[in-house]
């Protein structure tokens, strides 16, 4: 928990909607390689302005545009999982906040598991920014209350818990838990 500021548990802007142009690496295929400077960076064109700007870099010889990505397997289930054992939600829940993350040859074995049969491609993003929200969500839950919780939700966000809570029993559970904990 000491690694993550406070505000970045309160902020629900994980895919920088308000930006022209979004480049990083969720969602984009390794291909062969390992090394993240080698590799393809998903490129998110928001609006005119960022089109235009990715015009310019590609006219400039700046940039190369590979394939659209693709995705496989599902992301739902893992997104939660994460959630369960996350450190920050087990505090917020009654739990143990872990003050030392696991082994590394454990951490490498279990990064071996997870890219071999867990979401991949842009899937492997729709994990991420999922799991992201929802333990976000449930932190302002826990700091604010309902109320401000609710309304600090851009509408996307709330739309994305609002389809685990209505889909999943453990995050209402885990809700139910803090709610009766803030009071």
């Amino acid at each position: 928990q000491d690694a993550i500021a406070t505000s970045c548990l309160a902020c629900f802007d994980y895919t920088n909607a308000l930006a022209d142009v979004v480049v990083g690496y969720m969602g984009a295929p390794l291909e062969g390689t390992t090394r993240m400077d080698e590799a393809y960076q998903t490129l998110t064109i928001r609006n005119a302005r960022g089109a235009s700007m990715v015009t310019a870099a590609e006219d400039a010889g700046r940039l190369n545009i590979g394939h659209v990505a693709g995705g496989t397997g599902s992301h739902e289930k893992i997104a939660m999982a994460t959630v369960l054992a996350d450190s920050i939600v087990l505090g917020m829940t009654g739990g143990e906040v872990k003050k030392e993350g696991m082994p590394r040859l454990i951490g490498e074995v279990m990064a071996f598991i997870i890219s071999n049969v867990g979401p991949k491609g842009i899937n492997f993003a729709r994990y991420s920014i999922d799991y992201h929200l929802l333990r976000n969500y449930l932190h302002v839950l826990d700091e604010w209350g309902d109320e401000r919780a609710d309304s600090s939700l851009p509408k996307y966000a709330t739309e994305i818990v609002q389809k685990y809570l209505s889909t999943d029993d453990k995050l209402v559970e885990l809700k139910e838990t803090i709610r009766s904990r803030s009071r």
